[in-house]
């Protein structure tokens, strides 16, 4: 795989989508984008634009609600939050040629986590290929997309959408990590970081995707669930000592639960709540919760608890956090579970 002439299709423009939309066009790959609503009318007549600290990027990508327009990509990068995978599972077909790999871009634990274990002397925490029924409840997106075109990825990126067509981003320094569940740098994913790396982005590879995506849990963890209860950010909820005290035992727990499903990542509690305190970007679940969009209740906080259950691991905080969380989303009509 190269990357001159390499075709990549974002699906979703959310805050992130729109962002890797944009630095993939600044970084030379032919890019395009499935939309809708009044972000894809902008997008067509408009053009994407991308306002960060250290670059602004317009561009004009080929954009559409009916991936069938497109034809077979290279690549396909899902930025959509895991409410909607059940729509992607059912549109993304089109998109698929005999070697397209599929990026799958989001928070909290994958839909992909099961696949396989490809972590030498590890475990998961769930069986090899077990599927995380709360996060694909039917199946489709298994049916979809096979094991051997799925790439993880993690980003760090605080975004938001200021109005359809314009991504703003908070912060100079955005990072994604990327890796193939079976944990080979293949050279795939050194073709998919080379146009980001090339319009600014910091893109890191790892072996070891299960332990960016607990990393990155972690920081969601941290100033998720305050954010939805308080209704504010994080420079506001964490002047409460009692959050603050809340967010060391969130990561307490995590941390124990992460080792024991073999990614022994260490957050660093300290670092997180004095970043915070500076932080005036709202969590992306509170963004849905204001906006009344599906939030992703599960992949952040109940399957979490569903592998501590099967760990052994206790976590009494994030269960009457996330208990509280999830009765404050149902109440909004935005969660069912």
């Amino acid at each position: 795989m190269t990357v001159p002439g390499m075709k990549f299709c974002v699906f979703g423009t959310g805050a992130i989508g729109g962002h890797l939309a944009g630095r993939l066009a600044k970084g030379g790959a032919e890019v395009s984008v499935v939309a809708r609503g009044a972000n894809l009318v902008a997008i067509r007549e408009r053009g994407l634009r991308v306002v960060a600290p250290d670059i602004e990027l317009v561009s004009h990508p080929v954009a559409t609600d009916d991936p069938a327009a497109l034809g077979p990509q290279d690549v396909v990068i899902v930025a959509v939050k895991a409410p909607s995978l059940a729509s992607v599972a059912g549109a993304i077909g089109p998109l698929l040629g005999p070697e397209t790999a599929v990026v799958f871009v989001m928070n909290g634990i994958p839909w992909w986590y099961g696949h396989t274990d490809g972590q030498p002397g590890t475990e998961t925490g769930v069986r090899d290929k077990t599927r995380l029924a709360l996060l694909d409840p039917d199946g489709a997106m298994a049916a979809s997309v096979t094991p051997e075109r799925v790439v993880g990825g993690v980003v760090y990126s605080a975004c938001t959408v200021t109005e359809p067509g314009v991504v703003h981003v908070e912060n100079a320094r955005s990072r994604l990590v990327l890796g193939e569940p079976g944990g080979a740098i293949s050279s795939r994913i050194e073709a998919i970081a080379k146009p980001l790396r090339e319009a600014g982005l910091t893109v890191d590879l790892t072996p070891r995707i299960r332990d960016a995506v607990w990393a990155k849990l972690m920081l969601n963890l941290g100033a998720g669930l305050h954010s939805v209860l308080t209704a504010s950010a994080p420079r506001d909820f964490f002047q409460e000592p009692a959050c603050q005290e809340a967010t060391r035992a969130l990561l307490q727990e995590a941390a124990a639960l992460a080792a024991a499903v073999g990614c022994p990542v260490q957050p660093d509690a300290e670092s997180q709540l004095r970043n915070g305190l500076k932080s005036a970007h709202k969590a992306s679940i509170l963004q849905d919760l204001e906006l009344g969009r599906p939030m992703e209740v599960d992949a952040l906080f109940t399957v979490p608890q569903q592998l501590a259950r099967a760990a052994g691991v206790a976590t009494p905080t994030l269960d009457l956090l996330a208990g509280l969380t999830r009765a404050r989303a149902r109440a909004a009509g935005l969660y069912t579970g």
